[in-house]
This record gives C-alpha cells, sequence and structure tokens, in this order.
C-alpha cells in the first residue's frame, strides 16, 4: 500500500500547474464537486427527498396488482435488497485509496472499464433522472390541480396542462442554485413533507375504516390482466425505490479524510433515511390496501375526498415535496451536461451558460410532462426499465467485478439473489407498464 502513492511522478504527461488549477476552477464549478462541508443529517434528508417520491401515493394501487400475500414479500424485500446495495455504493465510493467516485458513471467507469462504464451506466441515469423528473412534474401538476379543485368547488375548472405549467415555473427559478448543499433548505422541508403527506394519507385511510363492499381480489377479469397488472405493479415498487441515482452525488457533498472517511456520516444519514422511509411506505401500503381493496386510486390521496382541508393540505405538501425531489434529481443532469460543455466541448464556466442549460432543461421535462400525463403507466414503465437496474443489481455487479468475493460464499450469494431479483423487475415491469400507458391512450386526447 504504501508504495502506490509515488508511482505517479514518473508518467511522462505530469498535468501542468496551469491545467491542474483549470481542472480545480471546473471542479469547484461544477455543481457535485463545489462544495465539500455536507453534514451527516444533510445526507439523511437529501436521500429521504429522493427515495420517498409520489412513488409512495401509489403503493397501495401496486398492492392490489400484487395481493396480499406477494405485495407484502415484494414490499420487504424490496427494502432489503435496496438498503443492501445502497451500503455498497456507500462503500465503494472510496476503495481506492485517495480518490473519490463522486458521480454513479465513474464509479461505472473503474469497474468495467472507460467506455464501457460510460455506456452502461450514463443513459440509464438520465433515465432515471429525467424520467423522475418528468413524473414530478405531472404529479406537481395534479396535486396542484386537486387543490384548486377541493378548495374551490364553484370555480372554472382550468385546464391541468395550466397547473403544469404554474408547477414549472417554480423552477425556472431554484433551477439556479449552485449546487447539493445550495438545496438542502429545500431538501428539508421535502423531507418533512414526504413524512407529512404518507401520514396524513394512511391516518385519514384508517379514520375512514375499511369500506363496506371492499375486495381483495385481483381486479381483471381475465388471467392475461391479472399477469399483466403483477408485472406493472412491480414497477410501481421499483419506482419507489429510486434514491440509488443520486448516491454517489450525495455522498461527494460530504468532507472526507483518511481518518474520517466519508462513509461513516453517509451511512449514518442512509439508516435514518430508510427507517423513515419504512414508516412512510409500510403503513400507507398496507392500511391503503386494507382499507380499500382493488377499488384503490393510482394515488392514493384521490381515494380520500374528506375531510377537504386535510385531503387539500395533503397534496400542497406533496407539491412542496415533489419540487425538492425534482432539483436532487435534476443536479446530476446539470453537472454531467455541464462537464460535458465544459471539459469537452471547452465552454467557459460561466452563469449565462447555466443559465441556457438549466432553463432549456425545465421547459423540456415541462412539455413532456404536458403532453404525456399517464401517471400511473408512465411509472411503472420507467420503473423497470431503468430503476430496476441503476438500484437493485447493478451495484452488486460492480461489487462482483471489483472486489470478487470468494465463489457461494455468503456475499456472492446475497449479490447474485440481488442480481436475479433485480434482472426479473427489469423485464417484467416494462410490459404491465406499456398495457396500461396503451389503455390510458385510448381516452386521452392531448393537451386537454
Amino acid at each position: 500500500m504504501g508504495t502506490e502513492a509515488p508511482s505517479h511522478q514518473h508518467h511522462t504527461h505530469q498535468p501542468t500547474d496551469e491545467q491542474l488549477a483549470k481542472q480545480k476552477t471546473i471542479d469547484e464549478w461544477l455543481p457535485i464537486t463545489s462544495s465539500r462541508n455536507a453534514k451527516w443529517w444533510y445526507s439523511a434528508f437529501h436521500n429521504v427527498t429522493a427515495m420517498v417520491g409520489a412513488g409512495v401515493l401509489s403503493l397501495p394501487y401496486a398492492m392490489s396488482g400484487l395481493g396480499w400475500g406477494p405485495g407484502v414479500v415484494v414490499l420487504i424485500l424490496s427494502w432489503v435488497i435496496t438498503l443492501y446495495t445502497l451500503w455498497q455504493m456507500v462503500e465503494m465510493h472510496e476503495m481506492v485509496p485517495g480518490k473519490r467516485f463522486d458521480r454513479y458513471h465513474e464509479l461505472s467507469q473503474y469497474a468495467f472499464g472507460e467506455k464501457l462504464g460510460l455506456y452502461i451506466v450514463v443513459p440509464q441515469q438520465l433515465v432515471v433522472e429525467v424520467g423522475v423528473c418528468i413524473v414530478y412534474m405531472v404529479t406537481g401538476g395534479k396535486s396542484l390541480q386537486k387543490f384548486h379543485d377541493l378548495v374551490c368547488k364553484t370555480c372554472k375548472p382550468i385546464k391541468q396542462t395550466y397547473f403544469i405549467m404554474i408547477f414549472a415555473s417554480v423552477h425556472f427559478v431554484l433551477s439556479h442554485l449552485p449546487n447539493f448543499d445550495s438545496i438542502s433548505g429545500v431538501s428539508l422541508a421535502a423531507a418533512v413533507m414526504s413524512l407529512s403527506y404518507s401520514t396524513i394519507a394512511w391516518t385519514a385511510s384508517a379514520h375512514k375504516g375499511v369500506q363496506p363492499d371492499v375486495q381483495y381480489g385481483y381486479k381483471a377479469k381475465s388471467t392475461a390482466g391479472t399477469v399483466l397488472n403483477f408485472f406493472s405493479a412491480l414497477g410501481d415498487v421499483a419506482f419507489a425505490y429510486a434514491g440509488h441515482n443520486v448516491v454517489l452525488e450525495i455522498q461527494a457533498t460530504i468532507p472526507s479524510s483518511p481518518e474520517k472517511p466519508s462513509k461513516g456520516p453517509m451511512w449514518k444519514g442512509v439508516v435514518v433515511a430508510y427507517i423513515v422511509v419504512a414508516l412512510c411506505y409500510f403503513p400507507v401500503a398496507l392500511i391503503g390496501y386494507w382499507i380499500y381493496g382493488n377499488g384503490v386510486e393510482d394515488n392514493i390521496l384521490l381515494s380520500l375526498e374528506k375531510p377537504a382541508w386535510l385531503i387539500g393540505m395533503a397534496n400542497i405538501f406533496v407539491v412542496v415535496h415533489v419540487i425538492g425531489s425534482y432539483q436532487i434529481y435534476a443536479m446530476p443532469v446539470f453537472d454531467m451536461v455541464e462537464t460535458l460543455l465544459v471539459k469537452k466541448l471547452h465552454f467557459k464556466p460561466s452563469i449565462i451558460l447555466r443559465f441556457f442549460v438549466r432553463n432549456l432543461y425545465v421547459v423540456f421535462t415541462m412539455f413532456v410532462a404536458i403532453t404525456f400525463p399517464f401517471f400511473g403507466g408512465l411509472l411503472s414503465f420507467f420503473g423497470g426499465f431503468a430503476f430496476a437496474p441503476t438500484t437493485y443489481f447493478l451495484p452488486c455487479i460492480m461489487w462482483l467485478a471489483i472486489y470478487k468475493p470468494r465463489k457461494f460464499s455468503l456475499s456472492w450469494w446475497a449479490n447474485w439473489i440481488c442480481i436475479v431479483f433485480g434482472v426479473l423487475l427489469m423485464t417484467l415491469s416494462p410490459i404491465g407498464g406499456l398495457r396500461q400507458i396503451i389503455l390510458q391512450a385510448k381516452t386521452y386526447s392531448f393537451y386537454s
């Protein structure tokens, strides 16, 4: 180990001081690496905000597709597997002495090689992050609309399109916050909100009591329908556990030294976040399904009509939460685009560059959200397609590639079980999601 550090000095290409200084300036400007003084609790609420998204509200609906037995098993398995893969990512962040893998694709490049690593992770990560931002645009717009309709029953109905635009307008301002540390206030508010609306969702359901005509059987009349609903419900669950796409980026903001590596405070934050996740997910999923059975809406708050003030409040909480979540998922995208422009295309790191990049991104996600607001189907389609790999099994494959655990050892088995479960999720849930999108598209008119 001791010989590692000096060996770099014999290379023929030693970067000059000028190049190093230029590199340092760029790193200090990029959103992920610009500030490294986060505390462990930043990690906790960034992770809660990233994880407990709008996905939690569709869990009772997912349960109605899975049924009691399989539903409970899938929920618990997902919680355990994703906590394990998250631990792996936190561990791998600094496994090479003196180097930090600040971005998901940097870790992937270390595991699979420069080119292949990029090709494996970047498209998936972009699908996840851009996909989440689009879904959150729709969610934000829908929740604002629901709030408006609840509070003002006599008002003229306003198109959902306008509500999505109102929601997007906030992001034209917030997107210009430079880095993760600067959005920690937004993120804290979002984390508090997620606990609040999850609690409202399950307490209001419990208060309502089990519905008189409740049924727990599968909704679809045909076997094929039942199977496809099951697949799409798996996608909804995968979507609910999607925080891994930003975990290395969050860890990058925590200071680190050989005596005190960043994985300590980061892991502490993750554990707290996962306790909050359990407190949000399990009651909502189980109580929501228990009360409404298979008649539950794909967003539990839509099933709850009374008391109006409480449900109105819950919808506003969702809006605040989704504002924070959107920012957390947008930050790595900004980082990728800005890195590409500054390092590859040699643009000058400037406020003007940032202004154009970020506003265009908000416009793009808003436009897609207005055009295709099929909330449920999109969720399970993206959920299986890109969330399952980045969350359930890519960390395991990297772990096997880098650490090479002994065959049939505990670590080997654990990783392979996660990989099999993840691959099943990835292949099955988009099939169900696509069917849902097709069914919803039949009755849908553009820009209504």
